[in-house]
């Protein structure tokens, strides 16, 4: 009954339509507006209208361009995306049904699901990017921090740089009884997981939680804590904290108002690392599976979309408009058109900070999810050491490639996208050390990995 509703008013609109432009297409039928228009083949769409959260920062674009571009309307959806003020409020939304899906924190669903923060069944079947974060410093620490890092020939800074040439710098501000104090995003984001794998894997302790405290300060050399995206630029200026992890376009910003130098990308700490994701209830899902499978099919199109380089100044175009991330185009441009800026006028080509499509960037892979599973037990965000198996079950209630392959078959049917974008994996990628000290990661070892590193805990 709800299905015939939704398509009874669909066809209702789409009469009025008609009847409203009036002329010789005023007498045509739904059908053949429906085949002139559009080759999309039409779902039977539990939920048409939906509303969708974000937070202001540039991995939220495939949101934007599939509701600017038609591609939602095109799956017979009609959505409303509102940014949301943090990544708490975006997690408690969903949860609570006040959003029917959001752009969030890939760690977010994984947490939800292991047990750590606020608990629920939460889902993914859309991975929204690949890299596009930072680590930037305050000018100060950067002048301090320069002497200890490499030059080439021609005199300019090598990159990447690792966190060895931070520590000198921890080391004096400890010496002078000041707490060297840093940022990230959210204690299940990505940036805190990047930001401490880069302290790390230069031996500097960026701190441990337990079940009692969950402030993963205990014994750290650098104190991290969370400030909203937004907010970075402005806290590192005030000098609360001395630098942060972020994404785009927060490090590019501390550059244009000269108030910071971004030191490394996370393309460096973990070459194509999956970094925001797009997440719906368990139970949305299991309610509204052709609606679920309808919002996957924009998503992947804005994402081919957007990794087309000639699309990227018009994406750069909408990114900046307020009701999106409303930066400065000149901003958003530094790092979504295949550059990045480090020092003021250091300019390089990066052209996978931001990838959307390319690598298979928007398939789910349970590898990826494992991965931030390893990290919330090296931590001590997951306090009690868990069996290999555990780790492949847990991801594989949350990650859900089987949604993702339903959409991408019928846009291979429809035309949109070739079936060789389609990947022939079991959902693990292979093992890798595109990693900035070269650890290997292999999914399929979750123990020998965690055990693998000299900081953080170990399991038998």
């Amino acid at each position: 009954m709800k299905s015939l509703l939704t398509k009874a008013s669909w066809i209702l609109s789409v009469s009025l339509l008609l009847f409203s432009c009036g002329g010789k297409d005023s007498k045509k039928t739904t059908d053949e507006v429906v085949t002139e228009t559009s080759k999309t083949k039409k779902l039977s769409i539990e939920k048409p209208q939906l509303t969708f959260g974000f937070i202001k920062l540039t991995d939220m674009a495939p949101l934007a361009i599939a509701k600017e571009k038609g591609f939602f309307e095109d799956e017979g959806l009609f959505v409303s995306v509102e940014a949301q003020s943090n990544w708490k409020n975006v997690l408690d939304r969903v949860i609570d049904g006040q959003l029917d899906g959001s752009h969030m924190l890939a760690g977010q669903p994984i947490a939800a699901g292991a047990g750590f923060g606020r608990q629920a069944d939460l889902v993914t079947a859309f991975s929204m990017d690949l890299n596009g974060n930072g680590i930037t410093v305050s000018n100060d620490v950067w002048a301090k921090m320069k002497p200890n890092v490499p030059l080439d020939s021609d005199g300019k800074t090598i990159h990447p740089i690792k966190a060895d040439a931070l520590k000198p710098v921890i080391t004096e501000y400890k010496n002078s009884g000041k707490p060297f104090k840093m940022g990230m995003v959210f204690p299940v984001s990505t940036h805190n997981y990047e930001i401490r794998y880069w302290l790390a894997a230069a031996g500097i302790n960026p701190g441990m939680y337990t079940a009692e405290n969950v402030q993963g300060q205990i014994g750290a050399d650098v104190l991290l804590s969370v400030t909203p995206p937004p907010q970075m630029p402005a806290t590192l200026e005030a000098g609360t904290i001395y630098g942060y992890c972020v994404g785009e376009p927060w490090n590019q910003q501390a550059v244009f108002k000269g108030i910071g130098v971004p030191v490394v990308t996370n393309y460096d700490i973990w070459k194509n690392n999956p970094e925001k994701v797009f997440v719906m209830t368990k139970k949305f899902v299991e309610e509204n599976p052709n609606t679920a499978i309808a919002v996957t099919k924009a998503l992947i199109r804005a994402g081919k979309w957007l990794d087309e380089p000639s699309n990227r100044a018009e994406a750069v175009k909408i990114l900046s408009m307020s009701q999106y991330v409303g930066a400065d185009e000149q901003v958003l441009a530094n790092s979504m058109t295949g550059t990045f800026e480090f020092e003021k006028g250091d300019k390089r080509s990066m052209p996978d900070f931001n990838v959307f499509y390319k690598y298979h960037a928007t398939y789910p892979f349970y590898s990826d999810g494992i991965w931030f599973l390893t990290q919330m037990r090296r931590w001590g965000q997951i306090p009690e050491a868990k069996p290999a198996d555990w780790y492949e079950k847990t991801i594989k209630d949350i990650y859900r490639p089987d949604i993702w392959l339903k959409a991408a078959n019928i846009l291979v049917e429809e035309g949109k996208i070739p079936a060789t974008d389609i990947p022939k994996t079991d959902g693990y990628k292979p093992a890798t050390t595109d990693f900035i000290d070269g650890t290997k990661y292999d999914a399929k070892d979750p123990i020998g990995y965690i055990n693998s590193f000299s900081i953080g805990n170990k399991d038998k």
